[in-house]
């Protein structure tokens, strides 16, 4: 048993390791866009909600 190294990983290769610091570029890139969309749409709607009630508070302030 001692004698078993087969659970380490084998040495990557520079292009192997460009090409995973390339797609892990990649997919960091893509996350940011994903979260910014995802607070730029949470923003829009908190901002129509916030409009939306103001405007029935209104409505209801003069009658």
């Amino acid at each position: 048993m001692t004698g078993d190294l087969s659970f380490r990983r084998k040495p990557l290769t520079p292009e192997q390791r460009q090409a995973r610091d390339a797609a892990r570029r990649i997919e960091a890139e893509k996350a940011m866009r994903d979260h910014e969309e995802a607070q730029k749409a949470f923003y829009a709607n908190k901002e129509r909600l916030r409009a939306e009630r103001l405007a029935r508070e209104a409505a209801t302030a003069k009658a």
